[in-house]
């Protein structure tokens, strides 16, 4: 049996008819850029994250860069990020021309560590962006505390975590403003690029209007240089439809990590953890091993599909030699990195599969190769 890592098409292919009724809907509009499928995607998205306003943007990237630029981070300034996250997070703060300072994580739960934060705030600091890893809430009562303290703000990388809970509040509405990527591969993914803002700030909300198009409310009328950074109505259309299941696909995902965590050998693999003021959604499950090459060959034979978020962490990547930093900077990091495995965890993920995985998994962790 073929056990795929993730398969978008099982997804898409459970929607197709509303899909292709939602496609040919926006075919037969006049308006397709800005119009009426990305308002009420913005207005169920902010009801579903419990936030007064969410704007669409181009993708996950572009919504981090956003916000940090209309809260006017730029030159000089300096920007909190984990050391262990995808590159996207480091990326919008040096496109703002700031300084991207890394801090390590927790071993457990591979989010940001709160207690490490309060060390590297300068006069310079403007901003943490928080991660909610692989669906995982960051531990935010910390975090806000140092960021009251320090009057910062705190920027919410949820990517990975639409429809996660921290204690009774959803991701989105944790900070000042919240990024979301919808890569078809997330818990809510379009068919293509896009992603959103989300927020409660009124004045960031316009600003961010003005700086997704071209600088502009009217057009022909540029109040700001901005750039071209918008949801298309096609996009918004399918993310209408799929945000109705996304509760549904989650709590699937959550029976899934109940089943791996319950038969997976704790001894042999480092399982995920979860703190009881989480409730995650599982965008993935990551269990580490002592000998990856070797677990990951005998998955490619029994053809289980994997994945590794993410081997290099970003400080060792070529785009960041030139800041300095050396193997060993962020030791936490570093040894999970050679250690994380990710697992499918797709909602279309069946029972017998996720025993197949495990029974693969305990089989190799147990010597037999």
């Amino acid at each position: 049996m073929n056990i795929p890592f993730y398969d978008v098409k099982r997804q898409n292919q459970a929607l197709s008819s509303e899909l292709t009724g939602a496609f040919q809907h926006v075919l037969n509009e006049d308006y397709l850029v800005l119009g009426e499928e990305v308002v009420q995607f913005e207005n169920e998205f902010a009801k579903f994250c419990g936030v007064n306003y969410c704007l669409g943007v181009g993708n996950g990237l572009d919504a981090l860069y956003l916000i940090l630029k209309a809260y006017g981070v730029g030159e000089g300034d300096e920007v909190i990020v984990p050391a262990h996250t995808f590159i996207a997070t480091w990326l919008a703060v040096s496109r703002t021309g700031a300084k991207v300072v890394p801090v390590d994580i927790y071993e457990d739960t591979y989010n940001i560590n709160g207690e490490i934060i309060e060390r590297v705030i300068t006069k310079n600091t403007k901003a943490i962006i928080v991660v909610h890893l692989y669906g995982l809430p960051a531990s935010m009562k910390q975090i806000k505390e140092i960021a009251k303290q320090a009057d910062i703000k705190i920027i919410e990388d949820a990517a990975q975590a639409h429809g996660a809970f921290y204690e009774n509040t959803r991701v989105g509405g944790l900070g000042d403003a919240a990024a979301f990527s919808f890569y078809p591969g997330k818990n809510l993914g379009a068919l293509g690029d896009a992603g959103a803002i989300t927020t409660n700030d009124q004045e960031l909300t316009e600003q961010i209007k003005l700086l997704r198009n071209y600088g502009s409310v009217n057009k022909y009328e540029h109040l700001v240089k901005g750039v071209n950074s918008r949801l298309d109505e096609v996009q918004a259309s399918f993310l209408r439809i799929k945000l109705k299941k996304l509760d549904e696909w989650n709590t699937r995902k959550a029976d899934i990590a109940k089943q791996y965590l319950a038969l997976l050998d704790e001894s042999k693999v480092t399982l995920p953890v979860y703190p009881g003021w989480a409730n995650p959604v599982w965008h993935q499950f990551v269990v580490r091993v002592r000998d990856r090459s070797e677990v990951t060959r005998f998955l490619d034979k029994k053809q289980i599909g994997w994945h590794i978020h993410y081997p290099v962490p970003c400080y060792l990547q070529s785009a960041y030699l030139d800041q300095g930093y050396r193997k060993d900077d962020y030791p936490i990091t570093e040894k999970i990195s050679s250690e994380i495995l990710s697992l499918p965890i797709d909602p279309y993920l069946t029972s017998d599969e996720v025993d197949i995985i495990c029974h693969s998994l305990n089989e190799i962790s147990a010597g037999v190769y």
